[in-house]
């Protein structure tokens, strides 16, 4: 057994083999993460002290970072006791995970390839979310798949998912084929740290590729009924998508006061918006990064060139927050 130190002072012991954001986890200790595959970045940390072994992989983590010192915490081990640079979600209130039962309330044709599907808890289930929290719904088969939450809170026992079709998976046949209203399924969760937070006064700016709109969406609800000192100076919504289908939402069904880009990268010559990649369209019209926060959430390639875009115009690595949607190894 080793022993893991953290650089906000928290500490946490590790079997050999288990990787180190399951050793934070069964401590109740928060580290960053989303894919928990290794093909994403969210759980980024630097070693201080020690050494460790891959579990798989790192493809989420470059050759420079990992030269550097980086590793990622979800498929690493430690083989000694080590000291770790991570981000600090000590003040981070995560809801307890759990697993209920569940059933399809509705489901909704939102886009060509994305559907919408509301679940409904049972009636006596407690289950709390922070808004841009991720579930894993189990389904037939015991097929198992991550889906972010779309509404703030599910003080009416519902959940909303906005769920884009994968040509050969077992879920989308599921979902786009085969699901009724009614339909039994479970659900895991609420998963991730894709939260807001450190955002009093500050220029908040939502990056989102596809049906990452689902947890900006879940995001921009919450932030009407915050206190008026918690609240951020600004916002500011990217959403970007290959033509005017994709962008399947009406930003203007939130209250919450907020700028809205869209953002095409295959509009045809009808199209007067903004052109491109959302990080791109985001730095056409803003050069000043000091006072903001970025949270972006879409696909892998969408993430890394934004963090690099972004970091390198001025924002503080601190302050960009991300989860990346990746697809199942096996569908």
């Amino acid at each position: 057994m080793y022993v893991i130190s953290l650089s906000n002072g928290a500490q946490f012991s590790s079997d050999p083999g288990e990787s180190i954001l399951d050793a934070a986890a069964r401590a109740n200790v928060a580290m960053a993460y989303s894919c928990r595959t290794g093909r994403c970045s969210s759980c980024k940390c630097k070693v201080l002290k020690g050494d460790s072994s891959a579990l798989q992989h790192e493809s989420g983590l470059g050759d420079e970072e990992a030269v550097q010192g980086w590793i990622l915490g979800c498929v690493r081990s430690a083989t000694t006791d080590m000291t770790l640079e991570v981000e600090d979600l000590s003040g981070l209130d995560l809801p307890p995970v759990k697993t209920l039962p569940c059933r399809v309330h509705t489901l909704e044709k939102l886009a060509p390839d994305v559907i919408k599907v509301v679940l409904r808890l049972p009636p006596s289930a407690d289950f709390r979310f922070l808004p841009g929290q991720y579930i894993d719904v189990i389904g037939p088969g015991s097929a198992r798949r991550s889906y972010s939450l779309a509404n703030a809170d599910a003080k009416d026992k519902l959940l909303e998912l906005h769920i884009r079709e994968v040509p050969g998976g077992t879920m989308s046949e599921y979902w786009f084929s085969k699901c009724k209203v009614n339909d039994l399924l479970r659900l895991n969760g609420p998963l991730g740290v894709f939260a807001l937070r450190n955002i009093e006064g500050r220029d908040l700016v939502f990056l989102a590729t596809g049906t990452g709109i689902a947890p900006v969406k879940s995001m921009l609800e919450s932030l009407d009924v915050l206190p008026a000192e918690s609240r951020p100076r600004s916002v500011a919504v990217y959403w970007g998508g290959r033509t005017p289908a994709d962008l399947y939402w009406d930003m203007n069904s939130v209250a919450a006061a907020h700028r809205f880009t869209p953002v095409l990268s295959k509009g045809d010559a009808s199209w007067a918006g903004a052109r491109g990649y959302v990080q791109e369209a985001l730095t056409k019209e803003k050069s000043d990064f000091s006072h903001a926060i970025v949270y972006a959430c879409g696909s892998p390639s969408m993430i890394r060139s934004a963090r690099e875009v972004l970091v390198g115009a001025g924002l503080s690595e601190k302050h960009f927050v991300s989860d990346a949607f990746v697809c199942s190894a096996t569908l």
